[in-house]
């Protein structure tokens, strides 16, 4: 039997709660969905239900700080988080970037970036929609070494703006394809990117590959 998703919704606009609601329905037909509008009843319901999913707009919640944010993303490690609010400040972006489980969408995304970070959460991964993503490419310095990429991470990111396969770049570096998905993944994790295009533009914006490489 296939594994029924509880997800919960804490909003206190009911047009948002509606409308997330309609989403959820039409991806899984058969989840559980509950509402909620404060930090105490989310908190409760986090504390007893299992395979959750956590849809939370930050900025009209009662979570006064990113910090009593990041002490509830510890304490329910296992909930997959996903921030669906209206404009978020830059600092808090960077704060919160870093935690896995949490995904970044906002209300005025397509649909399609909607739908994406849903799925994204059932599958256990993280997502940062397109908007996001761009902003913290767009105000780093263009240093690698504050993203804190290793010397072969960045190798492995310059070779995979150059257009490389998992398999190409396993056989020039003599590992195996696994160890490759793995620099991949942890790549881009660490910056906050979900496709190859995405970590293509980090690696131009600083300077990993020139303009002329990507385009060769």
């Amino acid at each position: 039997m296939a594994q029924k998703h509880h997800f919960v919704i804490t909003d206190n606009q009911d047009i948002t709660r509606v409308g997330m609601r309609g989403y959820i329905s039409s991806l899984f037909p058969q989840a559980d969905i509950s509402e909620t509008r404060d930090k105490k009843a989310l908190t409760e319901i986090l504390a007893t239900a299992s395979a959750t999913v956590a849809i939370l707009d930050y900025t009209l919640s009662d979570f006064n700080t990113v910090d009593e944010l990041l002490i509830a993303v510890k304490r329910f490690s296992d909930v997959r988080w996903i921030l669906f609010s209206d404009e978020l400040s830059e600092d808090f972006l960077r704060r919160i970037s870093g935690e896995d489980n949490v995904s970044i969408t906002l209300k005025e995304n397509p649909e399609s970036e909607i739908l994406a970070a849903l799925e994204s959460a059932v599958a256990g991964e993280r997502f940062v929609c397109r908007r996001i993503s761009d902003l913290l490419c767009s105000t780093s310095s263009g240093s690698e070494t504050e993203i804190k990429l290793t010397p072969a991470e960045i190798e492995i990111l310059r070779m995979i703006a150059r257009g490389k396969t998992v398999k190409e770049i396993a056989a020039e570096r003599f590992s195996s394809t696994h160890t490759i998905v793995t620099h991949k993944k942890n790549i881009f994790r660490k910056l906050g990117v979900n496709n190859v295009y995405e970590a293509t533009r980090y690696a131009i914006k600083a300077g990993i590959i020139e303009m002329m490489e990507y385009y060769i």
